[in-house]
């Protein structure tokens, strides 16, 4: 083609179209460098100088302009680092240079990429880049190593830049030997912990670390991560063992065991000093030159190790205060409860297991010749000497001042936080360490059980260890009692009332009733929703159809007919309970105080109506009603109530003559109970309380003053009638059913057992004590659900698998229990509700047992002659059908608390304590 012909448009136009594309691609691969070398230079920008929040008015930069000066700042900056760098290592290779030099720089290049990392992604779990983000600084830290590499290194002190007094921080590590590489094409990034600071949850010096989102809790920088192995380049191994080192000192694991002491697993002590050994590769051996060079260094001295030390002997202290004082308690409890001084299995040994022989006539009296014994009442306790003239009190006890000095010590022991905390523990630890025992050893007690012969639920003993005497049938036994009088004797004059006597069938017509028209529904005796914390309802229940003459005449001992309806429908009563042969019952009898002639009305009910059953024993139960009396004008003050009450007991024990019919009732009581509504408000009581001489106002006393001034009329009683070879009587009253802490607390100190505790979940202090010491409690869960507590947060279930010495009772049939047998309907619901196993069950009987008073002689048939034993040895199985793991279970377990409160220098006695 000629020169001169013209160029067609169309190949311009593809000219054009080629050389645009080739400056495109140009410009988009310069820009893209330039992006590249730009968003380098701001990432560490950012490590180096964090951004901060612009002020309001502040200049706003393009994108553009920051751009470009960040790109200007950071050409000069680099500029100026590299020509320093290479100065000061010349310098210090030509002075002969250090370890700390070398070490330093060799850990500057790394962590330059390592902080770089943290910063880019410690919000982005697991994001992966590439190493071509890195090429430029990898080759620039490749030849600081080679420059380093020709030093020589003397010390370590560079390393030790934490400012004294500074606890180190600690970082949780995901990973034992991670390390940050360049070699690899894609690495993890954001694997380190957060710090562990003091609103972290369960943050401590010695814990890993943990996740929190609470303020204050930040991703470590630079200049926090000094230590950990992760953070120092693999090629500069003895830091790689300092960090290990300096890491595994501050986790110190925590070993409980019998004396609860915290021991590091890599230290052993030496006299009072502490040395650690370092376990550099997690197998046990120890790197004595590093133990060296950590023990001689300053800064590692002064953060990690008295931090050891000190969580070591705070701990230990507060620990053995804590053991003080709970074993303060329980000698405060010995200083008090009565004990006899010979035990009963003692006085009585028994050689071969036999049936107990029935007395031959409980009711016949043998003369007793009088001692010369003389007691007086001296501020509210009775006193006795040898005779009259003699001035020295045979029998000494405590003072009322002493007393309740000592109960607001175990009040302020029962308040103190580091108590309830350690004694809430324990408990926690009972209750899990009986739930493992049942997962290893319940079907071994299942077949323990099979092969007793004879034995079952049904065919052991069972006392039923509180019921009150009033209410002891059902209420369709009681309807049927009422029916029958009605028909068979409705000419018997039983009342006055409205100025005349008045016949049974009389009294029923002055109340429009009649037999045909009785029913279960209109006796109303049933407790019901009504009842619920209202405790003056509960009580009216005792009145058939809502009468009280109906009361009167049928439920009570001192009335017209001097009681003898209720002495028939007692003796029904004893009959149903002699035929079920295994169920025994503790039955509770008034006494009010208001007069000292009670006594001998009482005694002579027992004697001529000849109630007795030898599966029956009795105790005293006593209304605190003084406020009741002084309004009535019935008592003057407290002391006439302490003397009504008391001065014809010493009268029968010093004299049996002058009351024959008292002395023998006496013989068949076992027990005082002191009874009413604890929910009433009421003054705690000081130190500084009048005498119940004194004490002539309108207020009834508090519990507590109660108790102290019963306990120690008991007291002296008890020790007269033992030193005359006469059984004694054991203070065993209603408490925790309601009301203040401070009740459990008294009763702590003063009884052998009580009735009710069900507030002592309120306490895990008390709780925890009562278990020590084994203060029986005798619980009835369904009374309870009538009156205070649902039946479902009942804490009788967790009670029993802590260890307590818990038993069931019904405490009034007659206003609460459905079934012709009470005892066992008790024991049937709780196994239902709680899943109860058959073992448990036949625990809680024998448990019954050893709470009740029957005699020495009853016990030895029921539970086996050596019943009195602790431990295994104690039981019999073919009496108890309990299995002996079952019982060396709870006997180990005891024994192992006592040991730890008494930091092991406990003695464990081989029998019972004669005071249960």
């Amino acid at each position: 083609m000629d020169s001169s012909t013209p160029v067609p448009s169309l190949h311009l136009a593809l000219a054009a179209l080629v050389g645009a594309s080739l400056m495109a691609i140009s410009a988009f691969c310069i820009h893209k460098r330039s992006v590249d070398h730009v968003i380098d230079r701001l990432i560490e920008i950012r490590r180096e100088c964090p951004p901060q929040r612009r002020r309001p008015g502040s200049r706003v930069f393009s994108d553009e302009e920051e751009e470009n000066e960040v790109v200007e700042y950071e050409l000069e900056k680099r500029g100026r680092e590299i020509e320093v760098e290479e100065e000061e290592e010349v310098e210090d290779c030509e002075k002969g240079g250090s370890l700390e030099n070398k070490t330093s720089l060799s850990k500057s290049s790394d962590d330059k990429m390592e902080m770089l990392s943290s910063r880019i992604s410690s919000s982005m779990p697991n994001v992966a880049l590439s190493n071509e983000w890195f090429e430029e600084d990898a080759k620039f830290d490749q030849a600081v190593r080679e420059r380093v590499q020709t030093c020589s290194a003397s010390s370590l002190e560079k390393l030790n830049f934490i400012p004294s007094g500074l606890p180190p921080l600690q970082t949780s590590r995901i990973g034992e030997n991670q390390t940050f590489s360049h070699g690899g094409s894609a690495t993890r990034l954001a694997t380190y912990g957060r710090l562990m600071t003091p609103r972290s949850p369960g943050g401590n010096a010695f814990e890993s670390a943990g996740d929190s989102d609470e303020e204050g809790t930040e991703p470590a920088d630079e200049d926090d991560i000094l230590f950990g192995d992760e953070n120092i380049d693999g090629s500069a191994d003895l830091l790689n063992d300092v960090a290990t080192k300096v890491q595994n000192s501050f986790s110190v694991p925590l070993r409980g065991d019998g004396v609860n002491c915290v021991q590091d697993n890599n230290c052993k002590a030496t006299g009072n000093e502490a040395k650690p050994c370092v376990d550099l590769h997690g197998k046990g051996k120890v790197d004595s030159a590093l133990v060296c060079i950590l023990e001689n260094d300053p800064v590692f001295t002064k953060t990690s190790l008295p931090l050891i030390s000190t969580f070591h002997d705070s701990t230990n202290v507060e620990e053995g205060e804590v053991r003080k004082m709970v074993w303060e308690c329980l000698e405060l409890r010995n200083k008090y409860v009565y004990r006899e001084e010979i035990a009963p299995w003692t006085k009585e040994p028994v050689t071969e297991p036999s049936t107990p022989k029935a007395r031959s006539d409980p009711f016949h009296f043998e003369p007793v010749e009088k001692t010369a014994h003389h007691f007086r009442m001296e501020d509210g306790v009775i006193r006795v000497y040898a005779s009259e003239s003699d001035a020295v009190d045979l029998f000494p006890l405590a003072s009322s001042t002493t007393f309740f000095t000592d109960m607001h010590h175990l009040l302020k022991v029962m308040s103190t936080g580091n108590v309830r905390s350690a004694c809430h523990q324990r408990l926690r630890f009972l209750e899990e360490k009986f739930r493992l025992h049942l997962l290893v050893n319940a079907e071994g007690e299942f077949l323990a059980q099979k092969g007793a012969p004879h034995r079952d639920f049904y065919n052991i003993r069972k006392v039923d260890t509180h019921v009150h005497h009033s209410a002891c049938m059902n209420q369709k036994h009681l309807l049927r009692f009422i029916k029958s009088k009605l028909r068979k004797e409705p000419d018997e004059v039983v009342i006055f009332r409205d100025g005349k006597y008045m016949t049974l069938k009389e009294v029923f017509e002055s109340l429009d009733l009649t037999g045909y028209d009785l029913n279960v529904d209109l006796l109303d005796v049933h407790a019901d929703k009504s009842t619920f914390h209202r405790f003056d309802k509960f009580n009216l229940k005792y009145n058939p159809c809502g009468q009280s003459r109906l009361r009167e005449i049928f439920l009570k001992q001192d009335n017209l007919i001097q009681g003898r309806f209720l002495a028939e429908v007692t003796k029904q009563v004893l009959s149903d309970l002699e035929a079920s042969k295994y169920q025994m019952a503790e039955y509770r009898v008034s006494i009010y105080g208001r007069k000292q002639s009670e006594w001998d009305q009482l005694a002579s009910w027992f004697i001529n109506n000849e109630i007795y059953s030898k599966n029956a024993v009795w105790l005293i139960q006593l209304p605190r009603l003084y406020n009741v009396y002084k309004q009535m004008g019935i008592v003057k003050s407290f002391q006439n109530i302490l003397d009504n009450v008391f001065m014809p007991l010493f009268e029968a024990t010093v004299d049996p003559n002058s009351h024959p019919q008292l002395h023998v009732f006496l013989m068949m009581v076992v027990g005082f109970d002191l009874v009413d509504d604890e929910s009433k408000p009421e003054r705690r009581p000081t130190k500084h309380m009048p005498k119940p001489a004194e004490w002539t106002n309108e207020f009834n006393p508090a519990y507590s003053y109660y108790a102290y001034y019963f306990y120690a009329n008991l007291y002296t009683l008890n020790k007269l009638r033992e030193s005359k070879g006469l059984p004694t009587i054991k203070l065993r009253p209603h408490c925790g059913e309601a009301g203040d802490i401070d009740h459990l607390a008294a009763a702590f100190l003063l009884c052998n057992n009580i009735s009710h505790g069900i507030n002592l979940r309120k306490s895990p202090v008390l709780q925890y004590l009562y278990y020590l010491a084994q203060v029986g409690l005798a619980m009835s869960p369904l009374s309870n659900n009538s009156l205070f507590l649902d039946y479902h947060r009942n804490p009788f279930p967790a009670f029993f698998q802590r260890g307590l010495n818990v038993s069931l009772s019904s405490d009034d049939p007659l206003q609460i229990h459905l079934t012709k047998e009470p005892l066992v309907e008790e024991y049937s619901v709780a196994a239902q509700v709680w899943k109860l196993s058959a073992c448990d069950l036949c625990e809680i009987a024998r448990n019954s047992v050893y709470q009740s008073g029957f005699s020495h002689m009853a016990k030895c048939h029921w539970l086996g002659n050596k019943y009195f034993l602790r431990g295994p040895e104690g039981n019999d199985i073919h009496k108890t059908n309990v299995p002996n793991m079952r019982i060396a279970f709870r006997h180990e377990t005891w024994k192992d608390e006592m040991q730890y409160v008494y930091s092991g220098r406990a003695r464990i006695p081989e029998e019972i304590d004669p005071a249960m």
